[in-house]
């Protein structure tokens, strides 16, 4: 049994309600896992976890790296609204059901790196730093406004995927991985302004195209609004 190793009733709902107040000591995950006060750490769980772990109430930190969870269901993190980091680097996750993530109005870094992803899931406002390097992503799979509402941003890494163009990047962001994928071309808005030349994008000090087919040389008011120019190929 693979998600069922972890909860301690058959039913899955129920496994949540009858949760000891405060006590973790009684959760599965906890004899599988670390569990120190808000933090849970799953590393290389044996026997195989398939699926995130039933977490206690107050978690505030998951670490669930380098596992075998394949899919978060829209239940995983459902109830765990203290979640503020959750690091699930170096997994085989290929689905995220919708709104996995959207009830997690705390969640400040959000890790989903070397896994098998093809689309971005909807992720929560208050989010700092995101990372999906190593992953399957496909722009069709990346809306241009994935990460335009996301005012709190600071890092974005989309490095080694398959994306083909740059989607709307938040003023806030001061690093942007992108390298290794296969955009083609950059244009006078993807990092500027084309109708306010006096435009100076606040905040960026690290933009990384390098590994794409574009000629980043190809227009000069592309990056007239940087402070410093993007790493990657210039001729």
């Amino acid at each position: 049994g693979n998600a069922d190793t972890f909860l301690p009733a058959d039913d899955p709902d129920d496994a949540r309600e009858i949760q000891p107040e405060g006590d973790a000591s009684d959760l599965p995950t906890c004899l599988l896992c670390v569990c120190l006060t808000g933090s849970v750490y799953c590393e290389e769980v044996d026997p195989d976890m398939t699926s995130v772990p039933a977490l206690p109430k107050e978690t505030a930190y998951l670490y669930a790296r380098y596992n075998k969870i394949k899919k978060i269901t829209a239940k995983d993190f459902g109830d765990i609204v203290t979640l503020k980091r959750i690091d699930l680097t170096g997994n085989l996750i290929s689905e995220i059901e919708d709104g996995a993530f959207m009830k997690l109005t705390l969640l400040e870094e959000l890790s989903l790196a070397e896994n098998r992803l093809v689309k971005l899931p909807m992720l929560p406002p208050k989010l700092i730093s995101f990372n999906a390097n190593h992953n399957r992503l496909k722009t069709k799979g990346v809306k241009a406004n994935a990460f335009k509402k996301l005012l709190n941003l600071r890092n974005i890494y989309l490095a080694h995927n398959q994306l083909e163009a740059v989607p709307i990047i938040p003023e806030s962001v001061r690093m942007f991985h992108i390298q290794n994928n296969n955009i083609t071309s950059v244009t006078a808005n993807t990092f500027c302004k084309s109708n306010d030349t006096y435009y100076i994008r606040p905040n960026i000090n690290e933009i990384r195209m390098d590994g794409n087919p574009v000629i980043l040389a190809k227009d000069p008011n592309i990056f007239i609004c940087l402070q410093i120019l993007p790493i990657g190929r210039y001729q």
